[in-house]
């Protein structure tokens, strides 16, 4: 395997979200020989089995994760669950044929909230991954509370565990995927 292409998906649509912080933290600080690029997600209407031609936005969504090796996910919290944008893009790319976008695809999660972090919604996103046969992670996690310091006033990721964590997942999603796919 070359260098690894891995797609960032963050399940939170706000601008200034601390989960794309996270994301874009991991892509300006991936190991070499990995290429993490970042998904839009935010013009995705919600899945509707009766809408018979794919909308632009998901054209390009599922295009993305076609072209890549693995998934990284930021994974925001929302009432004790994963954020519906997160749920919806996923519903979208397992109605490919097959399930062929997601099958067997390598995937890392992270996430940036209140209290636990994003513990809850990452184990709801692990429950969904069973279904779709997603590889994921199960160490390192990445749990940052959003709201404890772990970002500056201007939103940039300051937390040096966090950091440190990210990286180690990373590299985890690294060898992880060349195991899967040599």
């Amino acid at each position: 395997m070359g260098s690894l292409k891995v797609l960032g998906i963050c399940g939170s649509l706000r601008r200034q979200s601390t989960n794309m912080t996270l994301l874009r933290y991991a892509q300006a600080n991936a190991p070499a020989g990995m290429e993490i690029i970042i998904a839009d997600i935010t013009a995705i209407p919600l899945y509707n089995q009766d809408v018979i031609e794919k909308p632009v936005a998901v054209k390009a969504l599922l295009e993305q994760i076609d072209q890549v090796d693995a998934l990284l996910f930021a994974c925001p919290e929302y009432n004790y669950s994963m954020a519906p944008a997160l749920k919806n893009a996923l519903d979208w790319a397992s109605r490919e044929p097959d399930n062929c976008l997601l099958a067997g695809k390598p995937a890392a999660i992270m996430g940036a909230g209140g209290g636990m972090g994003t513990s809850r919604a990452q184990y709801h996103l692990r429950q969904v991954a069973v279904y779709l046969d997603l590889h994921i992670l199960n160490k390192p996690e990445v749990f940052c509370n959003a709201f404890a310091g772990s970002f500056d006033k201007n939103g940039v990721l300051v937390d040096a565990a966090v950091q440190k964590l990210i990286t180690q997942q990373l590299i985890a999603l690294q060898m992880s995927a060349k195991k899967i796919n040599p």
